[in-house]
């Protein structure tokens, strides 16, 4: 899985930008969380390399106040570990812990 880093408040907007064309994935992994690892394995596992998607990874341990405004310009309650599915510049699917699954990640619209 090719995940492209999330590090900066600045590349919300470029994420909403690429949203307009293609689905983006924003997972926010806890790196001292051992629930957020599995997750995190399960879904690496699962991707194909033609899911149309992509995907972003956020260290919410690093770059804290990047999550917080992933949850305040996505409207949705901080969790750890979560997943973000954003279409058209708006989170059209959210959910976190062992509701995390490729499938639904797939699915969400």
């Amino acid at each position: 899985m090719d995940w492209n880093s999330l590090t900066s408040v600045e590349q919300l907007q470029e994420i909403k930008e690429i949203s307009k064309n293609e689905k983006v994935l924003i997972f926010k992994h806890s790196t001292r969380c051992s629930i957020s690892a599995m997750a995190l394995n399960r879904l690496e596992r699962a991707w194909k390399e033609e899911t149309p998607i992509k995907p972003y990874l956020l260290d919410l341990i690093s770059y804290r106040d990047v999550s917080n405004q992933v949850a305040q310009e996505f409207a949705v309650d901080h969790q750890s570990p979560q997943v973000l599915v954003i279409e058209n510049g708006i989170c059209v699917y959210d959910t976190s812990h062992m509701g995390i699954s490729y499938n639904a990640v797939v699915a969400a619209h």
